[in-house]
């Protein structure tokens, strides 16, 4: 290994664990912010149960007038005025019934609410950085991703694959042809599918193809708003895949992403 691959081996492992404290510092204003939202969500619970309680004792109080109403001596004088008097009471209580039902509605809705954030809260403190050692992210899978990016191409982007052969699952030439792209992958000359590929792209002015013999890694950049990473593993589809719409994301790895390009050679 020479100190170029050397000191750009160093470069990437700097910038990974650059990235992994920025996700843990995410991880941990997520929490705060949970933490915030459940205590904003039982100071509004408390203040729902107790207004749930002052509307049953209003609605008790109401009640037991109509009893002593109806339990008192009737006579003719006050017998219109005590039925009137009942009638606008059982009004009340109704409004008062209909106000607690929705009371309860709120508290029960606050309730459900409380509960998904301290499940998302729990969840969050059980995230733990992902092993790639063992997943299985099979080629055809990152293509597809790749494919899906493409679709949103406006001017340019950039394209690294292990063969030029894999270029034909990216249906370049649905792209419009204002989107310049820059390609490095394996290319052989001397193989037929292969220089029938590679003439094919060179007639296309928006498509400048390098050789790019390493065949470690898909790379997708398009218009500096997303990125995919996929480096090749021990296994046949096991991949170390990034996939960010976030700049500081973008920026930060745009080195290993241009990589592939800047280390290729001219066919």
């Amino acid at each position: 290994m020479d100190d170029y691959d050397f000191r750009k081996q160093l470069e990437t492992k700097d910038n990974l664990i650059k990235l992994k404290d920025d996700t843990i510092k995410t991880l941990e204003n997520s929490l705060l912010l949970k933490d915030e939202q459940i205590k904003t969500l039982e100071m509004t619970l408390k203040t729902k149960d107790g207004e749930t309680k002052t509307l049953e004792k209003t609605i008790a109080l109401k009640n037991e007038e109509i009893k002593k109403l109806n339990s008192s001596a009737i006579d003719t004088n006050t017998l219109k005025e005590k039925n009137e008097t009942i009638t606008q009471l059982q009004k009340e209580i109704e409004i008062l019934n209909e106000e607690l039902a929705k009371a309860d509605e709120d508290l029960e809705s606050l309730e459900l609410e409380n509960e998904k954030l301290r499940k998302a809260q729990d969840d969050s403190k059980d995230v733990k950085i992902t092993d790639f050692t063992d997943i299985k992210i099979t080629k055809s899978e990152i293509l597809g991703k790749m494919r899906e990016i493409l679709e949103n191409a406006i001017s340019n982007v950039v394209i690294v694959v292990p063969s030029i052969l894999d270029l034909q699952e990216l249906y370049l030439y649905e792209l419009r042809s204002s989107v310049s792209m820059k390609i490095a992958c394996s290319i052989d000359p001397g193989k037929d599918d292969h220089s029938e590929l590679l003439e094919e792209f060179e007639s296309l002015d928006n498509i400048s193809l390098r050789n790019y013999e390493r065949e470690d890694r898909y790379v997708l950049t398009r218009d500096g708003e997303e990125l995919m990473l996929a480096i090749i593993g021990n296994s046949v589809d096991n991949h170390l895949v990034f996939y960010t719409k976030d700049r500081k994301h973008i920026q930060l790895l745009n080195s290993i992403t241009m990589e592939g390009w800047i280390q290729s050679r001219k066919v």
